[in-house]
């Protein structure tokens, strides 16, 4: 673990079992090219994140990239989400056009640049497999949180996720039967199937504090004026049932009918919000907040 300007750097044990696994086997400056390709790609996530007024607990580095630790989890804008997502792959263009650049320029080794230029396709273009917690898994589910209610957008990005996690175990084995020996690929798919197996566990704890952020990005959307996206409940639906059909970007207007279509009551999403976490149990029907 490193501080530097502030910001906490964690080396994940993964990532340092292959730098040291790199140096041993005389790759030790193929080692240190890779660790400052993911320390680039990860001050791009760093300085949009901070760009942007996100609190940035640390940065966990890993082998093909790393995690940006941060509180605004599903509180922020989703077109910044996007944007700290996309930071870090951006870095992969410059540097491959800077290192084409020195290569017509003739400066330094010819051969250094080739393995410069195909690390950073390979980490750049690696980052962008949809799976959390890549790059590409971070935009799939702000993508998807554009289509579809909050809680199955992130249990849906979890579940693709993991099923993308155990392809890319079965791609090393299947290289493992051919004779082949892909131990990288191997580890990074246990990694990614493991952290989306905890991600899934999490979920619950993930969705209460988009719950808990929410009242503050609508109070911003209603204070500038936006259009409201109804839901029609009946009496008898639960708020946690209810909760489950917020979407990111749209404040909810929530009307209740009963058995013959009639409305009952017009209910503010805040007041689903606040009577859901201030103690009301999560099978509690929606009109034990008017009746």
């Amino acid at each position: 673990m490193i501080k530097w300007a502030g910001t906490t750097y964690r080396f994940h044990p993964l990532f340092t079992l292959i730098m040291i696994g790199s140096a041993l086997t005389g790759y030790f400056l193929e080692a240190v090219t890779l660790f400052g390709i993911v320390l680039v790609h990860e001050l791009g996530h760093l300085v949009a994140a901070n760009g942007l007024g996100w609190r940035v607990k640390e940065v966990q580095l890993l082998p093909f990239g790393g995690v940006l630790v941060v509180d605004e989890l599903g509180t922020a804008p989703t077109w910044e989400e996007l944007v700290v997502s996309l930071a870090g792959p951006i870095q992969h263009v410059w540097m491959i056009v800077l290192a084409l650049l020195m290569k017509w320029l003739g400066v330094g080794v010819d051969t250094w640049w080739d393995y410069f230029i195909e690390a950073n396709l390979m980490i750049g273009l690696f980052n962008l497999i949809p799976v959390m917690p890549l790059d590409g898994g971070k935009v799939l589910q702000s993508l998807l949180g554009y289509l579809m209610p909050y809680h199955t957008t992130i249990l849906y990005t979890v579940w693709i996720s993991m099923m993308l996690s155990l392809a890319i175990i079965v791609t090393a084995i299947t290289q493992l039967i051919s004779g082949h020996l892909p131990l990288n690929v191997m580890v990074i798919g246990i990694f990614l199937l493991v952290s989306n197996w905890y991600a899934y566990r999490q979920l619950p704890y993930h969705f209460v504090r988009f719950l808990i952020g929410r009242g503050t990005r609508m109070s911003q959307l209603v204070s500038r004026g936006t259009l409201a996206q109804p839901i029609v409940i009946t009496k008898h639906r639960t708020m946690a049932e209810t909760l489950k059909l917020f979407m990111r970007e749209k404040y909810h207007l929530i009307y209740v009918v009963n058995e013959v279509g009639r409305i009952q009551a017009v209910l503010p999403e805040q007041q689903i919000v606040s009577g859901y976490l201030d103690g009301k149990k999560p099978g509690s029907a929606v009109s034990d907040l008017f009746m």
